[in-house]
């Protein structure tokens, strides 16, 4: 290799951009430093025998763990039904059934979510897997309704082409319409996240545990420092998802199209 081109090959490798990085990293960094905080500071102030309660580290752990369980369920089970659903809708021979089935997931968003939990508790029984249940009918509608958009707005010539060179309807589907239609599906999963990261909390108004256990513990017993450590780490927990759903939506997403 001569030094000319030993110079230009230098002169074109791109350099990692760090500032660039820094500007993806630094966001849930400072998400976590406030929530860390938060934390340490429940452990060093003087607290009564509730406070003590609610606020000890190995409850505080052991109800996050149950809010990031009932919220990631939740979202598999809208994944499963809401990315199927959405594709056999936007297929000629379902059109037809397309109203119906929409009415039903703007009816799950459409009630309130303390009264879905309810009523499914009143239904059913109290616990885990009815929050569950309840958070799926709640977050299903953004899934459903972004991949029924995210297909419908590929380029009908993008499909006739793919047809014309031989590729199967099944083909055509997975390596053109998909792919196309990515990002904004995946937009509509961020969505569903965080959505259930928030509505999670009222899961401890069945006795499915989670963060919410102690903002109805805070307000109940009238401990502000209960309700606002609750409070601050679902909205915390909330923006760590979003952040993971913003860099899904970059990564994942074709090149070209995020």
């Amino acid at each position: 290799m001569t030094v000319e081109s030993a110079a230009a090959k230098e002169a074109t490798t791109p350099e990692p951009d760090i500032g660039r990085s820094w500007h993806v990293v630094l966001p849930p960094l400072c998400y976590l430093a406030v929530a860390v905080a938060m934390v340490v500071y429940t452990q060093v102030v003087p607290l009564d025998g509730i406070e003590s309660g609610s606020l000890n580290l190995t409850f505080i752990l052991r109800r996050t763990w149950e809010h990031i369980q009932l919220v990631f369920y939740s979202t598999v089970l809208v994944l499963a039904v809401a990315l199927p659903l959405g594709v056999l809708l936007t297929r000629r021979a379902l059109l037809k059934a397309t109203p119906f089935v929409m009415v039903l997931a703007n009816l799950g968003q459409a009630t309130p979510s303390v009264g879905m939990v309810v009523l499914l508790a009143v239904l059913f029984q109290i616990g885990f897997w009815t929050a569950v249940a309840a958070l799926f009918a709640y977050s299903l509608l953004p899934t459903l309704r972004n991949t029924m958009v995210g297909l419908e707005q590929v380029d009908p010539r993008l499909i006739d082409a793919g047809r014309g060179i031989g590729m199967s309807a099944a083909g055509v589907l997975f390596k053109v319409e998909l792919p196309m239609a990515a990002p904004v599906i995946l937009s509509g999963v961020r969505t569903t996240l965080v959505l259930n990261v928030g509505t999670a909390g009222i899961a401890a108004f069945i006795g499915a545990g989670g963060l919410g256990d102690l903002i109805t513990t805070g307000v109940s017993t009238q401990r502000n420092l209960v309700l606002i450590t609750g409070c601050v780490l679902i909205a915390v927990l909330a923006l760590l998802i979003d952040w993971l759903g913003g860099l899904a939506q970059r990564y994942l997403a074709p090149k070209g199209l995020s």
